[in-house]
């Protein structure tokens, strides 16, 4: 069944938006959109790294299948602070889930492609009328197919499989295409499975794509404990650019890839992260309100301004090993 553009978000309304905040003041809750994806590289380094330790905190990361399940968790009080894009920032405001973006955490959707199996001769224009997999209604992969629709002039059906699902149904045969990203995007391009059609990283122009997300209520009254976990998170990513070996076993082994795709997921999407985080810079409010232009471009409602779904007021300072 396609989905609905105008109800992309409509699951948004069956979470708790009178959720608490953390659980315990030294404990920070990280909400990871899907396993196999640069956010967990990030919390998983800073874990290893002792980086919230240092910051005299614990974390506790829960893998969702998806970034809207991501941020319904949040919404509904499992998760504290969440990676996921500025849409539904913008959409869960205009429906009571009060949250802003606290760090920029990407300026590019680096390594996701719209890949179909090696043998298809379809190219994406003939994607019309066909299934193309997401993972799920409102997620960053969401977004990518709405621009798609738009910007190509076609259309298909989005068929949300989750974030684990998309290899195993595109390789399946059950969708003709699929919005993958990194590092399996550069998995299966290697091992023959599949091929890119189009490349989203330069396709689309740069814009904020995600960022690191907590609710209102949480930067309001525990300030301290937001400020602390971005501190561990970017210094995990100033760690990970500075020990290029260490980070691709840990992608390796957390992944259970090739060290060689490994590699790749560290070359083209660790080392294009941001590294500073800061919501104040020059270049942000125009980049969020671009990506949040792109959201509506592609069918989205609701969307509110760039300056409504972020706050300044949290600057990372990372954290030293």
């Amino acid at each position: 069944m396609k989905i609905n553009r105008r109800h992309a978000f409509l699951s948004l309304v069956a979470a708790t938006i009178m959720a608490s905040p953390a659980s315990a003041a030294d404990t920070i809750r990280v909400g990871l959109p899907t396993k196999t994806y640069w956010p967990t590289t990030i919390a998983e380094t800073a874990v290893r790294q002792k980086l919230f330790e240092k910051e005299g905190i614990q974390a506790e990361l829960t893998i969702y299948r998806s970034g809207a399940e991501t941020f319904e968790g949040m919404a509904a009080g499992a998760a504290d602070i969440i990676l996921d894009p500025p849409s539904l920032v913008s959409a869960g405001r205009k429906k009571g889930v009060m949250s802003r973006i606290v760090a920029n955490a990407a300026m590019g959707n680096f390594g996701w492609q719209l890949m179909v199996p090696t043998k298809s001769t379809l190219e994406v224009k003939d994607l019309n009328g066909k299934k193309v997999a997401i993972t799920a209604a409102g997620s960053g992969s969401d977004l990518l197919a709405l621009w798609t629709i738009q910007d190509k002039k076609i259309d298909f059906t989005r068929v949300p499989v989750g974030g684990g699902g998309l290899v195993p149904n595109l390789l399946a045969g059950n969708v003709e295409a699929a919005v993958v990203y990194s590092p399996l995007s550069f998995q299966i391009s290697k091992s023959g499975e599949a091929k890119s059609i189009l490349d989203y990283s330069t396709a689309v122009p740069p814009n904020l794509t995600a960022g690191w997300i907590v609710l209102d209520k949480l930067a309001e009254t525990k300030p301290q404990l937001v400020q602390k976990a971005v501190n561990a998170l970017y210094g995990a990513v100033a760690f990970m650019r500075a020990n290029r070996d260490v980070t691709v076993k840990l992608i390796a082994e957390l992944y259970e890839m090739p060290p060689e795709i490994a590699a790749l997921e560290y070359d083209n999407t660790i080392m294009k992260l941001e590294t500073s985080g800061d919501m104040g810079a020059a270049n942000v409010n125009a980049a969020v309100q671009l990506s949040l232009d792109l959201a509506k471009l592609g069918g989205l409602k609701d969307i509110v301004p760039a300056e409504d779904v972020i706050s300044t007021k949290f600057k990372p300072v990372p954290t030293k090993p």
